[in-house]
């Protein structure tokens, strides 16, 4: 079971569980664990981190109160953040703006309470109404299509991971928008399990004919709901990074296995990886700060890297 391993995922993370919490009172640890793709142990974590956050001036009286016994969770956030919140205009903007496109996602409600909340959003603000449009990548109604019949698409992939074109066929399972871009997540055949694609980067789509196809049944094939958790591009790997401390600062940015373990006086981690494009770039970036340990194969990409861009340069790197 996977979880983000970046700092603003696992913030949106907590934010749902409190926010969930918030509501129902008390729950058992195992049944919110499992409502959120989490371990008991990483709850626990998570929620111990949520104890020591409150409003000025941090005095016990205005931090959450956070209750966990040996079976069960409850959070109380306080009266500070259960009353009301009064918004500022800009802020009112913003929230209408963020709620007018979740509801131009298909399959929204648009008489439910979101739609119903905005509505008296928009005539507080003096009753103008908010368009917002998504973009609509060429081929995304063909993955609607496949994704509603349950059908297989035919499809060719750009990953900007690897930089490379690959035809393959994939089931989609779950079709959303994310920070400007539409992705689809889906069980291809190529990698035998899910992956995630970015819609736009789909250059052709073919709905295959014939009756709707199995996809993915195991609880380690189901697409994440809820939140957005990590999910690999069509074509990873991991790779062991040794680190300098200093640059440890990447571990928040980038997809990890497990927790970095102390070698010496650097940090070894597990990385997953995407393709030699993605990680040459990561590489370029922290320079000195991080090399590869294994696989053995990869113990040069940086380097190659560097020098394939210095001759696009016209640098002698030989006398550098």
């Amino acid at each position: 079971m996977r979880g983000p391993t970046d700092t603003a995922g696992r913030l949106r993370r907590l934010l749902a569980v409190l926010a969930w919490l918030s509501q129902v009172g008390e729950a058992p640890i195992a049944g919110v664990a499992d409502r959120f793709g989490l371990t008991p142990e990483t709850l626990v974590a998570e929620l111990e981190l949520a104890a020591c956050c409150g409003v000025p001036p941090y005095t016990p009286d205005q931090l959450m109160e956070i209750v966990v016994t040996d079976t069960t969770v409850a959070a109380r956030l306080g009266e500070a953040m259960s009353r009301p919140r009064r918004l500022s205009p800009q802020e009112g903007f913003a929230l209408a703006a963020s709620a007018r496109a979740l509801l131009s996602v298909p399959g929204s409600d648009p008489g439910g309470a979101l739609a119903r909340a905005l509505d008296t959003l928009d005539r507080a603000l003096g009753g103008g109404r908010l368009v917002v449009e998504l973009d609509a990548p060429p081929v995304l109604g063909a993955v609607r299509e496949a994704l509603t019949d349950g059908r297989a698409l035919a499809v060719t992939y750009y990953s900007a991971s690897t930089d490379r074109q690959s035809d393959r066929e994939i089931t989609p399972l779950r079709l959303f928008a994310a920070e400007g871009h539409w992705y689809v997540d889906a069980h291809c055949d190529r990698a035998g399990d899910v992956r995630r694609f970015r819609v736009d980067r789909i250059l052709r789509a073919e709905v295959l004919d014939g009756g709707p196809r199995s996809a993915a049944t195991t609880d380690a094939e189901r697409p994440p709901t809820g939140f957005d958790t990590f999910v690999p591009g069509p074509d990873i790997r991991t790779v062991r990074l040794s680190i300098d401390p200093a640059v440890a600062w990447m571990l928040e940015s980038v997809p990890t296995e497990g927790e970095p373990v102390a070698v010496g006086d650097r940090l070894e981690v597990e990385l997953v990886v995407g393709g030699d494009a993605w990680l040459e770039r990561v590489l370029l970036r922290l320079g000195r700060g991080a090399r590869v340990v294994e696989p053995v194969e990869d113990v040069s990409l940086a380097a190659e890297a560097a020098v394939r861009i210095l001759r696009r340069y016209g640098v002698d790197y030989q006398n550098t």
